[in-house]
């Protein structure tokens, strides 16, 4: 009779998110990363596969989780560009507070294995036409309901708003300023003001 697993699968996965946001893929060993996942080594391997398995899956999760909240908030919300600021808003909130962002920077990370992954390659590039097509929608929306007036290209906006939401990780990377997320996020939004 096999053994029945003792750890929750979702949480060692977003402890491998916590333990690759902050060290990074290369900088974390393998016993980093047993001991943040508190598993053993066999389990690692019997329900992971190996720590490059076990990133991609922790990337798919992560994007997967993050990129779903969005779309379900722009189709559901009556107002897009509420929506949208509360997608945002949402954002900074996370990478201000110092335990919930080290998830985020999982995304740090796999920006950097991009160009020698071609499946984290993939996986970003189906998150970029996912969100970019979630944005678009929402703004055509808005705009034949009136609640948005520019002239602007509603698919370049669209890209602008998906790129600009990756960027808020990146500058929590670099500052520990919480006013420099609001005031990147405020000239973000302006955008939608025409």
């Amino acid at each position: 009779m096999a053994r029945s697993k003792e750890f929750d699968m979702n949480l060692v996965l977003h402890k491998a998110m916590e333990v690759f946001g902050h060290y990074g893929y290369e900088g974390t060993s393998l016993p980093i990363l047993l001991e943040g996942l508190g598993i053993a080594r066999q389990s690692l391997y019997d329900t992971y596969g190996t720590k490059k398995d076990l990133f991609i899956k922790a990337v798919k999760h992560y994007v997967n989780e993050k990129s779903s909240a969005v779309v379900v908030h722009l189709e559901k919300s009556e107002s897009v560009k509420e929506a949208i600021h509360a997608i945002f808003r949402e954002i900074v909130f996370v990478l201000q507070d110092e335990e919930r962002r080290k998830e985020c920077f999982i995304l740090y990370s796999a920006i950097d294995q991009v160009p020698h992954e071609p499946e984290i390659a993939a996986l970003f590039e189906e998150d970029r036409t996912r969100l970019e097509r979630a944005f678009y929608e929402a703004l055509v929306r808005a705009k034949q309901k009136q609640e948005l007036n520019t002239d602007q290209d509603l698919q370049s906006l669209a890209r602008y708003l998906y790129h600009s939401r990756y960027a808020l990780t990146q500058v929590a990377k670099l500052t520990n300023d919480p006013k420099v997320l609001e005031e990147i996020t405020t000239i973000t939004l302006s955008t939608l003001e025409g």
